[in-house]
């Protein structure tokens, strides 16, 4: 990539919103674009460091992880060049080291790079790490060398000295951009920029000492010294914390707002009769929760609730109680499932927990995309005339051919599934703003609920029913133990033969063929796709196990014989689905090779096997939940995780720390501590900006808690952030489309 600035004019000058394309040339911006998605000045300098190195100071090259990409400080050891034997041409190897580790650096037929290469010489270089041969090494890296500067200080040894330990921002990556190239870049930008207007307001950044937001830029970009970068970061990581706070906050007060019709349950009506024949004794979490939304559902702003409960807490009665007391006023209630597979499985628990004087009342009814044409126009014509006062569905909700008679409530299961457009799409089919309940069975640690959620009133469930089986859980280490492979079958055959059922997740459906909106984990934290798709000479990452696969070799083992086993995954026929899960839950299909479109609502009472292959491809939270699917009833449950991930990784640290505990919160705290500096918040749904950039809820949660106050009392006084204009344009930037749709994917 070649910086090209367009030179400005005597008078112009660089401003957050300026885009690169004006500044730095289409070729350059195009690549930034393409590489980073930045697009204006303002990206690029949000486009933080994320760490630095010096001249003077080598990388440490026993800890590169192999099939990343990374960038390194290092001294040339020796260069020889030696002739290819399969086919002309030669390979140019150079050995750099950090005084105690070797690494190798191959270039095919680029012998000119000897003469550049020289033995004592340092720079940065950087590409993709593969392990070849036993040996560590970059396939044709890029690289910048440090010019020799001993000369220029004539011997000045202070000012040698300066140079050596100045910091080197060393900024995110990729092949195709390389980290020295950025910081080109911004200092392009840099040189350009005017002066600019602080979000902070400035009683607030001189009482907690924090830097103007332009010095704070200059200095985290091109600092003189730790003590310029660490104030710099400083400063942006409470910007971006009070940012996001002020912005969640205005949003919440803009939802209040609105004008919605109270809902307030009648005397001996559905939620009444419902109570009165309800079989069992609520949770007292249940009923605390369920006075919650009550006093939500009575009020004349629009309920925006978020409802966290373990796997099997009983989160669907609570959320079933709210239905029926919209229900009791007229209205609807839609609930917004994931899958087609819990969203029949909705239908079929409502149905059974209301009973038939009941579901002959509320008619609850199912629409989903894969419905036959006929049926799917009932489903259509009993919503609109308000005669199915429950409507149950996946993403077909969503389609203008939906209407409502008086959408009341909308209830939206596995809120991580579904964007802050979809949520939107269905909340605007209501004749007045609905109320809303986001279930979500991933327990939320205090600092992600209160940044991502902060918005929302939060409610959690952390009692289980009584009446649930324990369930344990093992780790199955094929890289120590690989003859336990046969013992997971024997474990499965020896339930199956007391009459019991099991699951086996995979996650694949085939060879190469994730499951849809399943990337899968590699053991580096990647995708497997990217994992497989090295250079050459670099190993494959091992096919994940798949339904198909796994299949065929479960009906084929001997310790199986007789057993019916089936497959459940996505890209099967909606009707085929259903009849598998039917199937199931009756008795008639003793194992089950599915993807994770098991991993939630499924209830199968008598099922007491989990296993889980290629564990370690799952989250923490997604094996949870995987895990919540058995010891559902008075039968013990047990979950195998099956992995070939290495002792002492991080995959397997995940695994095992799935397998040393039940509960679903202290795993969520663990999870956020393992996955670190990774974006805890989730995937950007919308290819918009990503969702946080210095924070890190891991370990920042006192810091957001401190902006969430600061906030809240700037708006106390100043509710449209008058007196504060350039917060005003950072809260409106935070919330568009793309930036929100980032922060609800969790």
């Amino acid at each position: 990539m070649s910086i090209t600035p367009v030179a400005p004019d005597a008078t112009s000058v660089l401003v957050l919103a300026t885009r690169l394309s004006g500044v730095l040339g289409g070729r350059t911006a195009g690549a930034l674009q393409k590489a980073f998605g930045l697009a204006t000045v303002g990206d690029l300098l949000n486009h933080y460091p994320r760490r630095y190195a010096r001249r003077g100071e080598l990388s440490v090259l026993s800890e590169l992880p192999v099939a990343e990409n990374v960038t390194i400080v290092a001294e040339v050891l020796e260069v020889r060049e030696r002739t290819m034997k399969s086919r002309r041409g030669s390979i140019l190897e150079v050995k750099i080291s950090d005084g105690k580790g070797v690494l190798t650096l191959t270039f095919f037929n680029q012998a000119w790079r000897a003469k550049e290469l020289l033995p004592g010489v340092r720079g940065i270089f950087t590409g993709k790490v593969s392990d070849y041969h036993g040996s560590l090494q970059l396939a044709h890296p890029d690289y910048e060398l440090f010019p020799d500067r001993a000369d220029a200080f004539s011997g000045d040894a202070v000012a040698a000295r300066r140079w050596a330990e100045t910091p080197i921002p060393i900024y995110p990556a990729t092949g195709t951009v390389a980290s020295w190239q950025v910081q080109k870049c911004v200092g392009v930008v840099l040189d350009g920029l005017g002066p600019l207007a602080d979000p902070l307001p400035d009683l607030m950044r001189t009482e907690q000492n924090f830097l103007t937001h332009r010095d704070a830029l200059e200095m985290i970009h091109r600092p003189a010294s730790d003590a310029d970068w660490r104030a710099a970061r400083d400063t942006l990581r409470f910007t971006e914390a009070f940012v996001l706070q002020a912005a969640l906050l205005q949003q919440r007060a803009a939802a209040r707002a609105l004008l919605a019709r109270p809902r307030v349950p009648e005397p001996g009506g559905f939620l009444e009769r419902f109570d009165a024949a309800m079989p069992f004794q609520l949770t007292s979490d249940q009923e605390q929760v369920g006075g919650e939304i009550a006093a939500d559902l009575a009020r004349s702003w629009p309920m925006n609730r978020l409802l966290q409960g373990e796997v099997g807490s009983g989160k669907t009665i609570v959320a079933l109680r709210a239905m029926l007391a919209v229900a009791d006023t007229g209205g609807q209630a839609a609930l917004l499932a994931p899958t087609e597979v819990l969203a029949a499985q909705h239908l079929r628990s409502i149905v059974r927990v209301l009973g038939p004087s009941l579901s002959a009342s509320l008619m609850p009814t199912l629409i989903t995309g894969q419905l036959p044409v006929a049926e799917r126009r009932k489903a259509a014509l009993r919503t609109v005339t308000g005669q199915a006062r429950i409507v149950i569905g996946t993403h077909a909700l969503l389609a203008e051919s939906v209407e409502f008679f008086d959408l009341g409530l909308i209830v939206v299961d596995e809120q991580h599934r579904f964007g802050v457009d979809q949520r939107e799409a269905l909340r605007q089919k209501g004749k007045v703003p609905p109320h809303v309940l986001v279930l979500t069975a991933t327990p939320i640690p205090r600092t992600v609920a209160m940044t991502v959620f902060g918005d929302l009133d939060v409610s959690t469930i952390a009692v289980l029913p009584s009446g649930r089986s324990p369930i344990q859980s093992f780790v199955v280490p094929l890289e120590e133990k690989p003859a336990w492979h046969n013992r997971v079958w024997e474990r499965v055959a020896e339930e199956l033969a007391l009459g019991r059922q099991a699951f086996v997740v995979c996650p694949a459906i085939a060879p190469k063929e994730a499951e849809e909106g399943e990337g899968g984990e590699t053991l580096s934290g990647g995708t497997a796709a990217s994992a497989s798709s090295g250079s050459p000479g670099t190993p494959s990452a091992p096919a994940p196990a798949s339904v198909e696969v796994l299949l065929a070799e479960l009906r084929a083992r001997p310790v199986l014989a007789g057993a019916r086993i089936e497959p459940l995954h996505g890209r099967m026929p909606s009707e085929a689905k259903d009849g598998v899960m039917r199937s199931f839950a009756a008795g008639d299909i003793d194992l089950l090779v599915a993807t994770t479109v098991i991993e939630v609502g499924v209830d199968v009472p008598n099922a007491s096997v989990m296993v889980v292959m290629d564990a370690d491809r799952f989250g923490v939270s997604q094996l949870h939940q995987l895990r919540g699917r058995v010891g559902r009833g008075v039968v013990p449950g047990l979950c195998l995780l099956v992995t070939a991930a290495p002792a002492g990784s991080l995959a397997r640290e995940r695994v095992e720390a799935v397998a040393a505990t039940l509960d679903g919160f202290q795993l969520a705290e663990i999870d956020l501590e393992l996955r670190q500096e990774g974006d805890v918040l989730g995937t950007d749904q919308s290819g918009g900006r990503s969702s946080l950039r210095l924070l890190r809820v891991a370990t920042d949660g006192a810091l957001i808690g401190k902006a969430r106050l600061a906030a809240q009392e700037l708006l106390d006084r100043d509710p449209g952030l008058s007196t504060v204009p350039a917060l005003l344009h950072a809260v409106q930037f935070r919330l568009d489309a793309g930036a929100r749709a980032s922060l609800t994917k969790n």
